[in-house]
């Protein structure tokens, strides 16, 4: 079984900013062959969040040979829906798809910033928290 870790917004602008923590995880990720999982729906978000003299790092993430993107198609889009709406978190699709992504991916950590907004969809998400 591969292994891999899911990028939440946080750790994505964490990357592109040059923060030590988002960087020696995607590194690491790199020397190790490890998958680094990004939700579309936080891609998007990250995209909004990056300055503009960031943006070239975000460019370098997804041309990883390691990045995979995570779509939100019509399948996770509906489930990532009632998530939301389950948790009354509704418009937070950056974080439900995030979610989604790590409890369909068992031992997968969720590398993030914020894990009380994650928590909130599921406490059994497992989580690598920024420091």
């Amino acid at each position: 079984m591969i292994g891999g870790r899911i990028l939440d917004v946080s750790a994505i602008v964490g990357f592109a900013t040059s923060m030590p923590y988002p960087q020696a995880v995607v590194f690491t990720a790199l020397e190790q062959n490890v998958v680094l999982a990004i939700p579309s729906g936080a891609l998007a978000e990250a995209w909004s969040q990056a300055r503009r003299r960031d943006r070239d790092a975000l460019l370098v993430l997804l041309g990883l040979p390691v990045t995979v993107v995570m779509d939100l198609d019509q399948k996770s889009a509906r489930d990532v829906g009632l998530m939301l709406s389950r948790s009354r978190q509704h418009g937070n699709i950056a974080a439900g798809h995030v979610a989604w992504c790590g409890l369909n991916r068992p031992g997968w950590p969720i590398v993030t910033g914020e894990p009380k907004t994650l928590l909130a969809f599921d406490s059994g998400l497992e989580i690598d928290q920024l420091p």
